[in-house]
């Protein structure tokens, strides 16, 4: 569980900061499309402070004891990176959108959660 933690922390943290810092470029580099309004840079900003916010819970809980706050922190990202991987799906082939980075980020999305997925499984068989 350690290990998923510190690469989930590692790839959120570096995804965050570039909506936060840069939106635009991170933005159009996702899904192809320009961020040209106050509005849409502003929450893209919110996204990545969210994002970093997740890296952050994760790298805290890294050294955590098996089960509790690490299993649960595990739990969130299993939601958040299967939800972000069917989002691009849903963008690509009901919307049109799409880019370069969207299916890398989908496969990457789908694979952290199944790695999420996995841990979780683990640990529950351990504890039965």
């Amino acid at each position: 569980m350690k290990i998923l933690l510190i690469a989930m922390a590692v790839v959120e943290a570096a995804a965050g900061a570039a909506f936060l810092l840069i939106p635009a470029i991170a933005f159009s580099s996702l899904l192809s499309v320009p961020l040209d309004t106050p509005g849409g840079l502003v929450a893209a900003r919110i996204a990545g402070a969210a994002i970093i916010g997740l890296a952050v819970a994760c790298w805290r809980a890294r050294n955590s004891a098996k089960g509790g706050a690490a299993s649960g922190i595990v739990a969130a990202m299993l939601f958040y990176n299967i939800a972000a991987a069917l989002i691009i799906v849903w963008a690509g082939l009901r919307l049109g959108i799409q880019s370069p980075v969207m299916w890398p980020a989908m496969v990457a999305h789908a694979a952290l959660g199944s790695w999420c997925f996995t841990v979780l499984w683990l640990e529950k068989r351990r504890a039965a």
